[in-house]
């Protein structure tokens, strides 16, 4: 691969993605940013005028869920694909409607591995060297009280990428995970809000208020509103690069943590 890479970004109608998408634009590089929603379109388009960036941030439509927006997306000639589009369903494992739990799976998994194999079908066939970087999360390497919906998508996508990266080594796919902490975006305090549009004091388990205080409690953490710039320049680095670690903990100061967390485990008693 050249220094400058073509780069298709899911879910960059917002947030760390739509960040990391100028940022990429502004290095040189051709990034395709796929938004969820026509508005996003118009809206980073219109960004990307005001910045001068047209001939290097190409905007379009590219909902994960929507087969026609897939299929046009495979058209593009890429370098990589960034996954990067999900979503978050929090609340109590033992009472979350399970439907919910499908949805989040179906976004945050399913989705972006077959997007992933139609491109590395792609690839395969015309004997291209690519990569694939996905964005998981500090959460799925470790849990925190209430989020458990997500982290199980997020601890299953680190499942796949580590297989992914096996089985496409020999074709020269190169395969990489971003593992943002807590940054200040707002997708964790959205997050925060799903489990009360369905929980009811009157039959649930786990009550409103309890759940209320725990989110309040980890929100409110100086440590839990990290400056997005930091994960944003760590994308701009990493998403590009040839080389580099296959795991990225951002910022790097939370990986002694999550290691500590994790050997944890294999003390913990019932």
């Amino acid at each position: 691969m050249s220094n400058k890479k073509t780069i298709l970004i899911t879910g960059a109608g917002s947030g760390m993605a739509e960040g990391a998408a100028i940022g990429m634009a502004r290095a040189g590089h051709h990034v395709i940013a796929g938004v969820q929603i026509a508005p996003q379109v118009t809206a980073l388009r219109r960004k990307a005028a005001e910045l001068g960036l047209e001939k290097n941030l190409r905007v379009e439509k590219l909902d994960i869920l929507n087969p026609f927006d897939v299929s046009n997306a495979l058209k593009f000639d890429i370098d990589i694909l960034f996954s990067h589009a999900g979503i978050g369903e929090a609340g109590p494992l033992s009472e979350v409607p399970i439907e919910l739990v499908r949805s989040n799976f179906e976004t945050n998994l399913f989705a972006p591995l077959a997007l992933v194999q139609k491109f590395v079908n792609k690839w395969v066939g015309q004997k291209k060297k690519g990569k694939i970087v996905f964005t998981s999360s500090l959460l799925g390497l470790i849990t925190v009280p209430g989020f458990g919906p997500y982290e199980a998508t997020k601890h299953a996508l680190e499942a796949i990428a580590e297989e992914l990266q096996t089985e496409l080594k020999p074709f020269g796919i190169k395969v990489q995970v971003i593992n943002p902490g807590p940054f200040f975006t707002g997708f964790n305090e959205t997050m925060a809000e799903t489990p009360f549009r369905w929980l009811d004091d009157h039959t649930s388990i786990i009550k409103r208020s309890d759940l209320r205080a725990t989110f309040d409690q980890l929100l409110a953490a100086p440590d839990g509103k990290l400056d997005p710039r930091i994960i944003i320049d760590a994308l701009v680095r990493i998403v590009p690069e040839d080389s580099g670690k296959f795991r990225n903990i951002i910022p790097e100061t939370l990986e002694a943590s999550v290691k500590q967390s994790q050997a944890a485990a294999f003390s913990n008693t019932i």
